[in-house]
């Protein structure tokens, strides 16, 4: 009797198999437990969002800044907003809707947003410099092309990052080859590693000699106008205010970087998520860095709060100090 059933308990397993379909993508383990890490991302990409798309709105429905570097905060303002968005989605796909394109989606998303974000920042950095070297010649419709040139260049760059994994370069099928971000490969992550330990020197670069220039040009103006002590004081809080921003950076990023780096897809978890939160953050601190601290932007803000100042464009609205 014992034997009967045993048997009727196996064909009636059997049967449950063959009712099931072959195309179901079974819910990873990991992706059924809820972590506070989970939860810091998710409400990271909310706040990024909403920070980004105030930014996004105030820049792209004013007259008044169409400067280059106004097309360069917008270009980080939107690059950020889709990370928010990207943090979003990849929630839903680990712990509410699991399925492998939207995975894909949503990581592809993600690649290509930050990628784009560090791209401007570079571009913004290199902004700074020539407004400094040529002060001149600054602001011309040449520089307005030129600028429109580069972001197209480093959001076609990022999209294409974006899309590899889409187009089959992720390792859903291939444990082995994963890195400590699935689904992106190790090579893949690496690259992108790379890239970024890259700009991060050319921003040095860029900056050292910024506060070059910006020594130099104080020095000079402090000698024909006999203020050195005062000077002196406000060119060192502006070198102060260019590291702060530089070491944000470099703090928000260099440990997803360096993790990415030398870890595999059999590193920890707990890992992958101390790197990812500080990353985060830095698309939280952008707009407050770039664009909060701008006096145009702050003056469209209170026109658009308040509908009592005047809208008065002004062309050459360019000043470094602002960005």
């Amino acid at each position: 009797m014992f034997l009967e059933q045993q048997i009727k308990v196996i064909l009636a397993m059997d049967q449950l198999l063959e009712l099931t379909p072959s195309h179901v993508t079974p819910k990873p383990l990991e992706a059924t437990v809820m972590t506070p890490w989970d939860v810091a991302l998710c409400i990271s990409g909310a706040l990024i969002c909403c920070e980004n798309a105030i930014v996004v709105a105030t820049i792209f429905s004013s007259s008044s800044l169409r400067a280059p570097m106004f097309l360069l905060i917008g270009s980080l303002a939107w690059a950020d907003f889709l990370a928010g968005v990207g943090l979003l989605l990849h929630f839903l796909s680990r712990r509410c809707v699991y399925s492998e394109a939207l995975e894909l989606g949503s990581v592809g998303l993600l690649v290509s947003a930050f990628s784009a974000s560090v791209f401007s920042l570079l571009v913004i950095t290199l902004d700074r410099f020539l407004s400094l070297h040529r002060a001149l010649t600054y602001g011309s419709r040449r520089t307005h092309t030129q600028t429109r040139c580069a972001l197209a260049v480093g959001w076609t760059l990022a999209g294409l990052q974006g899309a590899l994994p889409a187009m089959g370069w992720n390792c859903l099928h291939d444990g082995e080859s994963c890195s400590v971000l699935r689904p992106l490969t190790r090579v893949h992550l690496a690259t992108l590693c790379g890239g970024f330990l890259l700009t991060l020197a050319l921003m040095l670069q860029l900056n050292a000699r910024i506060c070059r220039v910006v020594l130099r040009h104080s020095h000079q103006i402090a000698l024909q106008r006999h203020t050195l002590p005062s000077a002196r004081t406000h060119t060192r809080r502006r070198v102060h205010t260019l590291a702060l921003i530089l070491a944000t950076f470099a703090s928000c990023w260099m440990p997803f970087a360096l993790y990415g780096l030398l870890g595999d897809g059999s590193s920890p978890a707990l890992y992958t998520y101390a790197t990812l939160v500080p990353l985060t953050g830095n698309s939280v601190l952008n707009p407050l860095i770039y664009a909060y601290r701008n006096t145009h932007i702050q003056r469209v803000l209170r026109q658009a709060c308040c509908c009592c100042l005047p809208n008065t464009p002004n062309k050459n609205t360019h000043t470094p100090s602002d960005v």
